[in-house]
């Protein structure tokens, strides 16, 4: 257990790679050297602003936007939420300064669009310096497969049948795009253009995909822009946000109201248009890195690692032999369509307060108060709410004119080990009665 949840969490300061399976094209030292050494921004994978603070053994310094203000001053209770830190209280980044505490850019950018909540502060003290070290929710299948199957017996006998079906149809409908991953991973390339466009067509019938592209777009837009605002927070110590933010929202219609991943896949020209209006430079080489880093990380973090790449076919699969062979992405798979199970409001923490509990008890061994989204260090991090030997003070802050936070009434709230309710998550169900990050 221990050693899937080291499995899913990154250091970007390390040297250390995971096992992979065989038969892949670039070894992950190979896009590690590629990623930090020769891209524009690559340094700030090792060096940036947030994880320096971590391991400096200093307060760190949090904010949180929240629309609760009433329920948490009521209570005196804060909870974690899932999503994309698995179980921690979502947060970004703050510096303090003479004239106040500076916002990431993240944060100025939460602060500018959230108009309808309240900024909480947090000072976090931990005992010892941080390891920086951030939970990777792209690599968190296997975890997915393996609460699943502890806890099949949550689910009638039709609904887990049914769930099962779904993910074989899914995988069957799939296969042929998979198998294309798997041959990119290899080094048997398709033309870029084709590629992209089979990619969109699969990303609704195939969710996961969507993040996965996403993702891999985040990581070129950050890495790769020279853009004047890029240069000014690279300065800061930080990777610039706003530019997968602008990619989200022009790409899917309503994302500022329902982040949901699952929706994004636009086809070649749609992406090409997309990123010239971002930053024009940054077209040409934007679908040929999306077709080799995505299915690189797609062999990454679907196969086990005992398995060839070059060999493998998702082709006449069955769900067991999966189990063995592709547990992360079958996990992934499992995931999503435990979501859009009818009773997943009343499932939703049996399921997943179980993984709040395994995560927790991994932060609490390894030393994390406050986790980070460690797909990249883009300045999503966490609170840790069982963390044993730190302390911490919240306020209700105010935002001067310059964009400063100034810490305004101290909250006397405690953090409890329980993950807040389904409704009060970014994992709600949207006007269609689905939960987010699946598509039909």
């Amino acid at each position: 257990m221990h050693a899937e949840w080291d499995y899913a969490h990154t250091d970007h300061t390390s040297g250390l790679t995971r096992a992979t399976s065989a038969g892949l094209a670039d070894t992950e030292p190979d896009w590690r050297r590629h990623l930090e050494h020769e891209t524009p921004n690559g340094w700030l994978l090792r060096t940036n602003s947030m994880t320096q603070t971590l391991a400096s053994g200093r307060p760190i310094h949090l904010m949180h936007t929240t629309g609760a203000l009433d329920a948490i001053r009521a209570s005196g209770h804060l909870y974690a939420s899932t999503g994309c830190l698995v179980a921690a209280l979502y947060c970004a980044p703050l510096t303090p300064e003479p004239a106040g505490l500076r916002p990431h850019n993240l944060g100025s950018y939460l602060l500018e669009t959230k108009k309808h909540t309240r900024t909480l502060v947090f000072e976090i003290t931990a005992e010892t310096p941080v390891p920086p070290k951030g939970v990777d929710y792209l690599r968190l299948g296997a975890i997915h497969l393996r609460t699943y199957l502890d806890h099949r017996s949550f689910l009638t006998e039709p609904e887990d049948a049914q769930l099962r079906r779904a993910v074989l149809d899914r995988m069957r409908t799939a296969a042929p795009f998979l198998d294309l991953l798997l041959a990119n991973a290899a080094g048997r390339p398709t033309p870029d253009p084709e590629f992209i466009d089979r990619l969109a067509v699969t990303v609704p019938v195939f969710p996961f995909l969507g993040y996965l592209y996403f993702e891999v777009l985040s990581e070129y837009l950050m890495l790769h822009s020279t853009a004047d605002q890029t240069k000014a927070y690279a300065q800061l110590g930080e990777l610039n946000n706003r530019l997968y933010k602008r990619l989200a929202f022009s790409a899917v219609q309503g994302m500022e109201q329902l982040f949901d991943l699952s929706r994004f896949h636009p086809g070649h020209q749609r992406l090409l248009q997309l990123i010239g209006q971002i930053e024009a430079d940054l077209v040409p080489g934007a679908a040929s890195f999306t077709r080799r880093r995505l299915s690189h990380l797609f062999a990454c973090v679907t196969l086990a690692s005992n398995q060839d790449a070059a060999a493998f076919t998702f082709r006449d699969t069955d769900f067991d032999s999966l189990t063995a062979t592709a547990p992360g992405l079958l996990g992934q798979l499992v995931f999503r369509e435990l979501r859009i199970v009818d009773r997943y409001p009343q499932l939703y923490l049996a399921f997943e307060q179980a993984k709040a509990l395994e995560v927790w008890a991994y932060w609490n061994t390894e030393g994390i108060p406050t986790p980070f989204n460690g797909t990249i260090p883009k300045g999503e991090i966490g609170i840790n709410p069982t963390y044993p030997r730190s302390s911490s003070k919240v306020w209700v802050a105010e935002t001067c004119e310059r964009g400063l936070l100034h810490p305004a009434e101290q909250l006397d709230v405690t953090f409890l080990p329980r993950l807040a309710e389904l409704s009060m998550t970014a994992m709600r169900r949207d006007e269609t009665g689905k939960a987010a990050g699946h598509r039909q």
